[in-house]
């Protein structure tokens, strides 16, 4: 059956997934049209704060992938919900992103600065941070003054990367990890794989049987287990097929597919004998510790990464031949 039709829902990341920043993932607006033909909702859940719901929703819908604000999930709403859930109303918060996350903080009913001194004497309560294209050394020099004087740490996502049609880019987690040790603090993280990002995005759209869908290891894939729900991951973002391979037992994703067209699809069962794995039409081997396949095809992506997975697990992990 396709994962159209045997997932309810699909909670589908953006970046990587749907676009890369500003150009269109082929295939995307396509695979998106014919799932909802065959019934499957969507929630677009991304981790990247650095847009309003609005925004996110237009954007999509320009792409040719129709969406409602009340369908985007944001890590910039999650950060907000955290803040507010930690600070009394009218709280003091240091916001390192964009406006959009300063909005989502006001609108918590909670007091967005942009300095430490705009909070007065007894300084910022809290220091939030989302990814935003002009964050500069002065901006990380304002969080770290406030988080050495104890200012609550919130993050939106700690991804080191953002795809991008020109390659991997510096992600949020980039800029995290300089406040990290320089200050030595650890952050409140608030988005993907926090479980509270997947819930809410599981209401947006009432979804009983949820799947979801993304491109990276660490957040997408760790935050459906983290979740109890399913996953796909596709290749058109992060991971790469060497990546893919080298997941680690609990962040492997139920099904993988070169791209959206996955869900579109029967996932055909993989059998693994010894060194040998077959899905479909492909086989997998692995010879003098070497993966041997064709991950130009669907069903040769899962042959090889059920048979990467099972030998690693037996302590007899063989490296991908390229």
């Amino acid at each position: 059956m396709p994962l159209a039709e045997r997932y309810d829902a699909a909670l589908c990341d953006l970046d990587g997934v749907l676009h890369l920043v500003d150009d269109p993932v082929p295939h995307a607006a396509e695979a998106v049209a014919a799932a909802r033909a065959a019934g499957q909702r969507f929630a677009f859940v991304t981790n990247n704060a650095s847009r309003a719901p609005q925004v996110v929703a237009e954007r999509l819908t320009g792409l040719g992938i129709p969406a409602a604000v009340d369908d985007v999930v944001t890590s910039g709403q999650a950060a907000a919900r955290t803040l507010a859930a930690r600070l009394p109303a009218g709280a003091t918060v240091l916001v390192v992103g964009s406006q959009a996350l300063a909005d989502e903080v006001s609108g918590a009913g909670l007091r967005p600065v942009r300095t430490v001194a705009e909070a007065g004497e007894a300084g910022p309560d809290a220091v939030v941070q989302g990814l935003a294209p002009a964050t500069s050394w002065t901006d990380l020099s304002e969080a770290t003054v406030a988080l050495h004087r104890g200012a609550l740490w919130v993050v939106g996502n700690t991804d080191l990367t953002l795809p991008t049609s020109r390659g991997q880019l510096p992600g949020n987690g980039a800029f995290v990890e300089v406040l990290r040790r320089v200050t030595g603090r650890e952050p409140l993280v608030a988005g993907k794989p926090d479980p509270a990002l997947h819930r809410e995005s599981v209401e947006r759209v009432e979804a009983a049987r949820p799947l979801v869908v993304g491109d990276r290891l660490d957040t997408d894939v760790l935050g459906a287990v983290r979740g109890g729900a399913d996953s796909l991951l596709v290749l058109t973002g992060v991971t790469d097929v060497a990546g893919l391979l080298a997941a680690p037992a609990g962040s492997r994703p139920t099904y993988v597919g070169r791209d959206l067209r996955a869900l579109l699809h029967p996932q055909p069962e993989v059998k693994v004998e010894g060194e040998t794995a077959h899905c479909g039409a492909s086989t997998a081997t692995a010879a003098a510790g070497v993966l041997r396949g064709d991950p130009g095809r669907d069903d040769g992506l899962r042959a090889l990464a059920a048979l990467a997975w099972r030998l690693a697990d037996a302590g007899r992990p063989a490296r991908w031949a390229g």
